[in-house]
């Protein structure tokens, strides 16, 4: 991974993953590593799922990746990596529409609403929730909005 390709900055909540130079759509622009767990129980506010098989949790700089419900990058599961006697799909993060440098770097965490948080993307498509979308209304309807 080439990490100069971006930096870490302060955000509206917290810290994030900014470009430090333009990105072309469905550009790769690193490989996400980290801890791997056997685990699939496991999960954090970070972890990535492995399609089923563990879950990763990323080191940074891609561990500060915000959400955001209008992402600009997502995560692309190729490749396998040995890890004892197994192999695990390789995590990568890769650009939905063109990114300007300077632009922060964000995907959609699409958490189950059973865990889904407020949400403070600010995006025009912001669904107040950071949830997978096809849970919205199950978050709603625990809210008493439905």
């Amino acid at each position: 991974m080439d990490i100069e390709s971006v930096e870490i900055k302060p955000t509206h909540v917290g810290r994030g993953v900014f470009a430090r130079s333009n990105f072309d759509a469905e550009e790769l622009i690193g490989e996400v590593t980290g801890e791997i767990i056997e685990d699939c129980e496991y999960g954090s506010d970070y972890s990535v799922d492995l399609d089923g098989e563990a879950v990763m949790e990323p080191f940074e700089p891609f561990r500060l990746l915000n959400h955001s419900c209008e992402p600009n990058c997502e995560f692309v599961l190729w490749g396998r990596q040995p890890k004892g006697d197994r192999q695990y799909y390789r995590v990568w993060l890769q650009t939905i529409r063109p990114i300007a440098a300077g632009e922060e770097l964000t995907i959609d965490y699409s958490w189950p609403a059973d865990a889904a948080i407020e949400c403070a993307c600010g995006s025009t498509a912001c669904r107040g929730w950071i949830v997978d979308p096809s849970e919205l209304d199950a978050v709603m309807f625990s809210q008493g909005a439905a």
